[in-house]
């Protein structure tokens, strides 16, 4: 089935060249140039991932994902202007699964599509849940509970749990945490894993008093503490 692609960017230039190259590597794209028209579009039927600019003629690239986290859980990866970190964490925060800074090489576009559609395609292999306490984290559903009740998390920060829980007790470093949920190498000055792990945090707490789940290690990384764990 072939992937389908949405491109929010009033850049006219930019999004011709994204079109056709994605088109050639296997993609069916659409375009639009504004936050309206993008969100019109989106009313009518969920394509498998979004391309967002954050600077847009109309409103801005993180109100449009505020928006669409509402009631949706598309993968979405920001375009935003070289330098601006702001812009990056916020997204991140507000459930962005990637981001790319202009300019970019569309080759690296490419990449980062095939990514988060393998995170979203179905696990082939047999049911596998994770139980600790009142945390469940459903491997072939994709999808966490805490009390029963489910919790969202973008599908790049499900695999950064999934990989932590199934781990626990183990330290990860920001290295290996990268290499094994997106298979590259982590750049020194890339801190969006602390910004999903600290989503992921708020999400999973059942409680202001509860025990941490995912705990800093200083210098090393990031260990998920088990608790009680139940088959």
């Amino acid at each position: 089935m072939i992937p389908r692609v949405l491109i929010i960017d009033d850049d006219e230039r930019l999004t011709a060249m994204l079109h056709s190259y994605l088109e050639s590597h296997g993609y069916a794209v659409e375009h639009r140039g504004d936050a309206e028209s993008g969100l019109a579009r989106l009313r009518l039927g969920r394509p498998d991932a979004v391309v967002l600019d954050v600077m847009l003629p109309d409103l801005d690239g993180l109100t449009v994902l505020r928006r669409l986290r509402v009631d949706s859980d598309v993968p979405v990866i920001m375009l935003t202007a070289r330098g601006e970190d702001t812009d990056r964490i916020v997204g991140l925060e507000l459930g962005a699964d990637d981001y790319l800074p202009k300019p970019f090489n569309p080759r690296e576009l490419v990449a980062r599509l095939a990514a988060v559609l393998r995170r979203r395609a179905p696990v082939p292999a047999s049911r596998s849940v994770l139980r600790f306490g009142d945390l469940e984290i459903d491997r072939d559903e994709r999808t966490v509970r805490v009390g029963g009740q489910a919790r969202s998390l973008t599908s790049h920060q499900f695999e950064l749990l999934w990989v932590l829980a199934s781990n626990a007790g183990r330290v990860l470093s920001r290295q290996q945490l990268m290499e094994r949920v997106r298979g590259e190498d982590l750049d020194p000055l890339d801190r969006s894993i602390d910004v999903h792990i600290s989503r992921i945090r708020a999400v999973i707490q059942a409680g202001p008093d509860e025990p941490q789940r995912i705990v800093t290690v200083r210098g090393a990384g990031y260990v998920f503490t088990p608790g009680e764990r139940r088959a």
